[in-house]
């Protein structure tokens, strides 16, 4: 079964967390937030490396610092016909240690440290919106919903992706970013000028020991 097929399954399809995943914190975002579309892209080909760097039945897994804040941010964009998207929640550190091999450039992705912080400690997720609108052209169309157009995809690696850009991103693009941020925002969320997508919960910044929970 896909990943994305899971993250639409019902809250009580969710299998149990490992022993490492209860003793790290974590819980699955679809304990948090039942109606949310899981697409880790991290998990396919589909990703700037080109190559698959979680297992296929890998799971989204967060701090449960961040519960509360991600269901209030859903519940606001339900009420707009929205549903959150997940493309990364925690990272594991050899994952990150991959992605810098790959794009070694620090303004883009994070140069890996002796400690964890932000994805590698579960607490920064990359997201966007989808709704159920009937007419979505096919680069768009996720688990029967259409993604809203953001003026990028994910991991785009162009000043396009700034969470504030303006050069060459639509009015329309703008108010789509906008609208999630400012959910997110309402639900106790960072936003992360350099990218779009990204968003902080709280003590995403602070340096913890480096965490070894398998995310499948």
């Amino acid at each position: 079964m896909s990943v994305t097929s899971r993250g639409a399954r019902a809250n009580a399809d969710i299998p149990p967390l490992s022993a490492e995943a209860r003793a790290a914190g974590f819980v699955d975002i679809r304990s948090v937030v039942p109606n949310a579309v899981v697409d880790l892209r991290y998990a396919t080909p589909n990703n700037f490396t080109g190559a698959p760097l979680y297992p296929a039945d890998a799971r989204c897994l967060v701090s449960e610092s961040m519960a509360s804040g991600l269901a209030a941010a859903a519940k606001a964009l339900g009420s707009q016909g929205q549903t959150l998207v997940f493309w990364d929640c925690y990272r594991p550190h050899p994952v990150q240690v991959k992605m810098f091999d790959v794009v070694p450039n620090p303004e883009w992705v994070a140069k890996p440290g002796s400690y964890a912080k932000s994805h590698e400690a579960g607490r920064s997720v990359d997201v966007t919106m989808a709704s159920a609108q009937q007419q979505c052209p096919p680069a768009r169309q996720l688990a029967g919903r259409c993604l809203a157009d953001m003026g990028t995809d994910f991991d785009d690696f162009s000043p396009r992706a700034l969470a504030y850009a303006t050069d060459g991103v639509s009015a329309d693009e703008q108010a789509n970013r906008a609208r999630l941020r400012h959910a997110m925002v309402a639900g106790g969320l960072s936003a992360y000028s350099g990218e779009w997508w990204h968003f902080d919960g709280p003590g995403a910044g602070v340096q913890r020991p480096i965490l070894d929970v398998p995310v499948d």
